[in-house]
């Protein structure tokens, strides 16, 4: 986990410089900076109607008495979104831009509770147990008298 962490604050930042060294090479300095900020600022923009649209589907499956796990999850993507497209960068702004689009969030959403699923339900239940696949909490008969 450290290493892996390492390397995301290595490597990201040299890719970022790398890339805005090309493009300022290409088109400018001034030019470049503009592009960041336009980037950032339409960002923030596209989060801004993504976030209000989820918002109202985690409203209305909470009125449908449905827990709205898949939105709080997009919602949560749609976090790191915002931070990737305010992060000045063009490598961060496609990783913001691509967590915006909703298919892309959706699948992402579906990947991660594919592994969340898989970490906290490692085994599949054969007894009939609590678990994913089963249709219900097990009944147990029997008899009881209270005591006081």
């Amino acid at each position: 986990m450290f290493r892996s962490l390492f390397l995301l604050f290595l490597v990201v930042p040299l890719v970022e410089i790398y890339l805005l060294i090309k493009v300022g090479s290409v088109i400018g300095a001034l030019p470049t900076v503009a592009l960041v900020v336009f980037t950032a600022a339409l960002g923030a923009v596209l989060l801004r109607w993504q976030g209000i649209s989820t918002l109202g589907r985690v409203q209305q499956a909470l009125l449908r008495g449905e827990l709205p796990a898949v939105e709080i999850l997009e919602g949560a993507v749609l976090l790191v979104a915002g931070a990737l497209l305010l992060t000045p960068g063009f490598f961060t702004d496609a990783l913001g831009f691509a967590a915006l689009v909703p298919r892309i969030r959706r699948a992402l959403v579906q990947a991660l509770l594919r592994r969340l699923q898989a970490r906290v339900f490692p085994f599949p239940p054969d007894d009939g147990g609590p678990g994913p696949g089963t249709r219900g909490p097990r009944v147990l008969d029997g008899e009881w008298r209270r005591e006081d």
